[in-house]
């Protein structure tokens, strides 16, 4: 028969174990909270990098128009793949500097020394990068209606494409991204990798505003969309973390 250990010293060390287990949660939830705050501030400083991509895209989507020319059918029809194409472009310019400037100003050695988690860190400097970055060009998406003469509720569909789409193609930037951190001229080879996985969700969402023009039925294709962002949310940033050691390793 098991007898249990309720000697004196016995449950002075089980409060100790629990008093320090506590103590080490709360930590864990104020480095958190100052890890968000300290990548907010570390975005709103650099203003000039998150809206070289936001210029970028209203650049796109302005001069397209002129080049096509006034005829309002053919505008209608390209309005969703130029605003998708601007979308994705101007979302691949800017990931550049997701990780670059973390592992160049000693943030990454810090974290890792320190032995925070790295994939909350690279969970919460994405989901910023994605408020200012695709969560801004979701809502400038509705300039669609007066350049191209898309309807409101095709524009509403359009937004939430880029919404449910965008998460998904922000991981995969963020792993090409990651990849070629360690290397020189990493920066030019980030859209080389990035893209081509890129594409099936920029055919996917399109084709799901298109089915929503037409009369048809596009939620499977977007519910699908969203699917797959939620998916790799919950795993990329592992993936990025290990990615992110091995480059500082190096």
């Amino acid at each position: 028969m098991t007898q249990h250990n309720t000697t004196p010293q016995h449950i002075a060390s089980q409060h100790i174990a629990s008093q320090h287990l506590a103590n080490q949660h709360l930590e864990n939830v104020i480095s958190t909270r100052q890890l968000w705050r300290r990548e907010w501030q570390v975005k709103q400083q650099g203003a000039v990098q998150w809206l070289y991509p936001l210029v970028l895209f209203l650049v796109i989507i302005t001069l397209f128009p002129l080049a096509v020319g006034s005829e309002p059918q053919l505008l209608h029809r390209l309005g969703v793949p130029a605003v998708w194409i601007a979308a994705l472009l101007s979302l691949v310019m800017g990931v550049d500097s997701l990780f670059k400037p973390a592992l160049d100003n000693g943030t990454l050695a810090q974290l890792v020394v320190s032995r925070a988690s790295i994939p909350i860190w690279v969970l919460i400097r994405l989901t910023i990068h994605w408020i200012f970055s695709s969560g801004l060009v979701a809502l400038l998406s509705l300039l669609a209606v007066p350049l191209f003469g898309l309807s409101w509720s095709e524009a509403g569909a359009l937004l939430v494409s880029i919404v449910v789409g965008s998460p998904m193609l922000l991981m995969l930037s963020a792993i090409a991204s990651s990849l070629t951190l360690s290397l020189k001229n990493g920066a030019v080879l980030v859209p080389l990798i990035a893209l081509p996985m890129q594409l099936p969700v920029l055919i996917f969402a399109t084709g799901a505003v298109d089915l929503y023009a037409t009369g048809l039925n596009g939620l499977p294709i977007l519910a699908l969309l969203a699917a797959g962002s939620i998916i790799s949310v919950i795993i990329m940033p592992w993936a990025i973390a290990m990615t992110l050691k091995m480059a500082w390793l190096n």
